[in-house]
């Protein structure tokens, strides 16, 4: 199976892997990956063997796909499924002539893919977009999925970074892009009492430094970040990869949303609470509010967040 390249897409990918075992029990599911997902693919107990291959978005790169095609063909699959919808991605499969090769129409693949599906409905839920690719095109998979569910505590790091006793995660940032980043974190957490530990990627906003708690943004690896927020009590997190790895560790989740939808790439847990002011202009999808007023998180106040926290965590505001 090529996965797809970002960590929430992955995990909403899991229930699609759940209902091809059930289909073929006993079946080897192989992911080939890009590195940055690979930690949360090895936590799922469905998936045999992650392949990592470093491909560089938007290049073709086809020396590399082909000797990657060359290597997936000695391994003797005989199902590919293509989750990306992108061309280059159902090059290697193609290239390793396995026998059926699973995918949506997406990006110049007819020739490449063998059986095609074509999406049912725009931005529909992702997992139940994934798991159609386990019918026969035009099928719909039964009701209800399975929700995401990940192995955890695989790390001693809480003991690592000094962590004793209760706390909150907050994770402020959004790799996407800054209309999907509440900016009231920092008023937030300085309104909470509880240990707090803020969680992220390297390249996330310089002024995350000044919410108040043990600052670990970009000072872990995904592994890390994993185990940090499944031994939680709580995590409160914009639309991101990390908001996904909290409800498939089953942590109680607060998930804030702007220019996305929950309804497309919510968090696949029914204890979320999930905060959404579904204005005119939203969800336009865009990285960065394209009106400028940025209204879909501005406009999303402290105080309901505050108690929605509050009674995650079972505490008195």
């Amino acid at each position: 199976m090529v996965a797809p390249n970002w960590i929430g897409d992955a995990l909403m990918a899991q229930p699609l892997l759940m209902r091809l075992l059930d289909r073929k029990p006993g079946a080897r599911i192989d992911l080939l990956a890009p590195p940055r997902v690979a930690a949360v693919l090895r936590r799922m107990p469905e998936v045999s063997k992650v392949i990592e291959a470093d491909l560089r978005h938007g290049e073709l790169q086809l020396g590399d796909r082909w000797r990657l095609g060359r290597m997936l063909r000695g391994r003797e699959y005989t199902e590919a499924y293509v989750l990306p919808n992108t061309m280059k991605s159902a090059l290697a499969p193609s290239l390793a002539r396995i026998p059926l090769r699973v995918g949506y129409l997406g990006e110049s693949r007819v020739g490449l893919l063998n059986r095609i599906h074509r999406t049912a409905q725009p931005r529909e839920p992702m997992s139940l977009h994934y798991a159609r690719l386990a019918e026969e095109p035009g099928t719909e998979p039964a009701m209800p999925l399975p929700a995401p569910c990940i192995r955890t505590g695989l790390t001693d790091v809480v003991a690592r970074f000094g962590i004793t006793g209760p706390y909150l995660v907050l994770c402020p940032g959004a790799e996407y892009g800054p209309a999907k980043r509440w900016p009231y974190f920092r008023e937030l957490a300085s309104r909470l009492r509880m240990q707090i530990v803020l969680l992220g990627a390297a390249g996330d906003p310089e002024d995350y430094r000044e919410i108040p708690g043990l600052n670990l943004i970009g000072k872990t690896s995904l592994d890390d970040a994993i185990d940090l927020i499944a031994k939680s009590a709580a995590v409160v997190s914009n639309d991101s990869g990390l908001m996904h790895v909290a409800a498939a560790a089953g942590r109680p989740v607060v998930a804030l949303f702007g220019s996305s939808s929950p309804e497309h790439t919510g968090p696949q847990t029914p204890g979320a609470k999930v905060f959404w002011l579904q204005l005119e202009c939203s969800p336009c999808y865009k990285p960065e509010c394209p009106l400028g007023h940025f209204r879909c998180m501005r406009e999303l106040a402290v105080e309901p967040v505050l108690q929605a926290v509050h009674a995650a965590l079972g505490t008195a505001p």
